[in-house]
């Protein structure tokens, strides 16, 4: 499998734990999982956040008072995917808790999902949608060598199914 090329700028927030989280995301990891998303060359920004970093950008941009686990802006999908990535890892961390998974792990899906979400796949529009989102998450995150994301997860997360807008 031939994958797309991936220009990527990791960032990572001033919060207390940044370092663990920056040893979960080396680089070629990062790059790796968001390229397997990737339907055409992409040029994407990752920033990691604290809690505040999150429920702020949340806010302005969603007009949701709390921190969400990915924010995706995306700004052009041709010819070339151009997007901001922004995990906020106190709720990431959380959420794999909750999940019974891996940092890395929930990672991996939520950097696929968002890398989707870039592309413009969309989870909101319909259950149909959410439907085709989800395999298609689930599949990548396979191939990757990861677990189903949606399998008897004891906490039901953010539902990432959806099709291209």
């Amino acid at each position: 499998m031939s994958l797309n090329q991936l220009s990527l700028s990791l960032q990572f927030g001033r919060f207390d734990s940044a370092a663990a989280h920056r040893a979960v995301l080396p680089r070629h990891k990062v790059t790796r999982w968001i390229r397997h998303a990737l339907a055409t060359d992409a040029e994407i920004t990752v920033r990691i956040v604290d809690a505040e970093e999150g429920r702020q950008l949340n806010q302005d941009y969603r007009h949701k008072d709390y921190a969400t686990n990915v924010l995706t802006f995306d700004y052009t999908q041709e010819p070339v995917v151009t997007a901001d990535l922004v995990l906020c890892a106190p709720v990431i961390e959380r959420e794999a808790k909750e999940q019974n998974k891996s940092l890395e792990e929930h990672y991996a899906h939520m950097l696929v999902h968002g890398a989707l979400h870039a592309q413009g796949w969309d989870h909101e529009t319909s259950a149909a949608d959410a439907d085709e989102m989800e395999a298609y998450e689930t599949a990548i995150l396979q191939e990757l060598g990861f677990a189903d994301p949606y399998d008897a997860k004891p906490v039901a997360p953010h539902k990432a199914k959806a099709r291209k807008r």
